[in-house]
């Protein structure tokens, strides 16, 4: 019997699929409008399989004109998580439309249906704006518990921006972490105006207050001051609303990080690069002039990147960029009649290498200490594993083993005159690794509460406190829990803890 060739059985693409089941015919092959992908037979059962199993719930009972205004949505939410402006809408319609008329032409109208305008763009964010709220809003109801993280810093039109961010835990210990506001402050930043903005923001989420459990801040006297900071004055208002709770307030992980690497005391290096940098950039014929130098020798990078305080990670950028453009960059200054000597000086140079490799090594902790869902127990084993990293460093610095320092080397290689310094860099070291130590010491007294929420199936049953040394012999000795432990991770484990483990 002869095999059956599906390209003669004069199978067509029907219109009607496009509103029933979402597809499209593409360069001869149907393919989904909503998630892409396309079937490999031209058959209205494959359609209609793949509709019903992949997005029925998502559009049933939705007729033309919502599914079009579902496509606005989608593409409105695109818009706004790029930051783009809204007038972006007829420009990506217009290409759409470019598209439909090369591929599809038949479908042109469907496209021209969609509605992006400006006006409509903005008001779909809007209302995506308001329906994230309403969510939050409602979830927020079911806490039994949740913590604040609030930052203040200064925009490029020297407006404040208050940030406030949120985590939540509901009763089957689901965790919620989210955005909760940002909040422009045109006046003074004090601790009663960022108290009042985070109150303000609190009662609209219409958050009860005897749930507040942690307070995260940035270390900021407005933030922490003991009378009149907002840590102390959010304390006033729980006692006001008769909660019964301790607040706990906590200094940014992530800020005291940040903070270590000023115990380098090195900021006459940072500023000697700054005001190099700020030379070359500032001015337009300058920067032109720069990047054509650059040109001509034919270097690996064409320009320099500008440093700001706001991102730390920048200074790590510009300290590469200048490290490796460092001759370069002095015979720019050259032309220009500019000072060099500072900028060729052996011990500078050494200094210089030093800083862009120790950088490297913050911003990549920087880095790690980043992100969502992020456990305190993970983050205190990486500042954990850094400050061991810190001990090695010294120890291998002061015997002149640059392994892991590779600016270092490189000037170490190219000395003519001068010994290379690896005993005040070891110093240096020395006391960045002691200013770790200082700041991180509440870890180091929370040591055993952090091991057991990060791995219970690693803690010492014995030292472990006594009403919980059964339930985690019980939980050691499961391997079906174990084996979710390794899947979800400390921070989803908690909710699939069974009833016999309650403490």
């Amino acid at each position: 019997m002869a095999k059956r060739k599906v390209d003669t059985e004069n199978r067509g693409f029907q219109t009607r699929w496009e509103s029933e089941y979402m597809f499209t015919k593409v360069a001869g092959k149907p393919v989904c409008l909503l998630c892409g992908e396309s079937v490999a037979v031209l058959k209205e059962y494959n359609l209609r399989r793949h509709y019903e199993t992949k997005h029925a719930d998502k559009n049933k009972n939705m007729d033309m004109e919502q599914r079009l205004q579902k496509a606005s949505f989608i593409l409105a939410e695109e818009i706004a998580k790029s930051a783009r402006p809204f007038t972006e809408g007829d420009f990506i319609k217009n290409c759409m439309i470019k598209v439909c008329d090369e591929v599809c032409p038949e479908k042109r109208q469907l496209f021209l249906n969609v509605s992006l305008s400006r006006n409509t763009i903005a008001e779909r964010v809007d209302q995506l704006s308001i329906n994230l709220k309403e969510q939050l809003v409602k979830k927020g109801k079911d806490f039994i518990a949740y913590s604040l993280a609030v930052d203040e810093s200064t925009d490029i039109s020297d407006i404040a921006q208050l940030s406030i961010f949120i985590r939540g835990v509901d009763s089957n210990l689901s965790v919620t972490e989210e955005f909760l506001a940002l909040r422009p402050m045109h006046g003074t930043t004090t601790g009663h105006d960022l108290y009042e903005e985070v109150s303000r923001c609190v009662n609209e989420m219409e958050l009860p207050w005897e749930k507040l459990v942690g307070l995260t801040t940035d270390g900021a006297p407005a933030m922490c001051g003991h009378r009149s900071g907002l840590v102390a004055k959010i304390r006033e208002k729980m006692q006001e609303e008769n909660a019964t709770g301790e607040l706990t307030a906590y200094h940014c992980i992530i800020h005291q990080e940040a903070l270590c690497g000023k115990a380098l005391k090195m900021e006459h290096v940072m500023s000697i690069i700054t005001r190099t940098v700020n030379f070359i950039r500032a001015k337009g014929l300058n920067h032109r002039q720069f990047k054509a130098f650059l040109t001509e020798l034919e270097t690996e990078h064409g320009d320099l990147p500008y440093h700001t305080e706001v991102r730390w990670l920048s200074q790590g950028k510009v300290l590469q960029r200048c490290f490796e453009l460092r001759e370069e960059i002095c015979l720019f200054l050259d032309s220009k009649g500019k000072d060099t000597t500072q900028l060729r000086d052996e011990m500078f140079l050494c200094e210089m290498a030093f800083l862009c490799d120790i950088t490297s090594h913050l911003n990549a902790i920087n880095l790690q200490l980043q992100g969502r869902d992020r456990v305190i127990s993970d983050m205190y084993s990486t500042v954990k594993a850094f400050k061991t990293k810190l001990t090695l460093w010294e120890t291998q610095m002061r015997k002149e083993n640059l392994s892991h320092f590779p600016s270092c080397q490189t000037m170490k290689e190219k000395l003519s005159t001068s010994a290379f310094p690896s005993t005040q860099l070891a110093d240096k070291i020395g006391m960045l690794a002691a200013d770790f130590r200082r700041r991180f010491a509440d870890f180091e007294a929370q040591k055993s509460r952090l091991e057991l929420l990060g791995n219970p199936f690693a803690v010492d049953v014995e030292s472990s406190p006594p009403n919980l040394q059964m339930e985690l012999i019980d939980l050691q000795c499961n391997d079906a829990l174990r084996a979710k432990y390794a899947a979800v991770g400390a921070a989803e484990f908690a909710r699939f803890l069974p009833a016999q483990c309650p403490s």
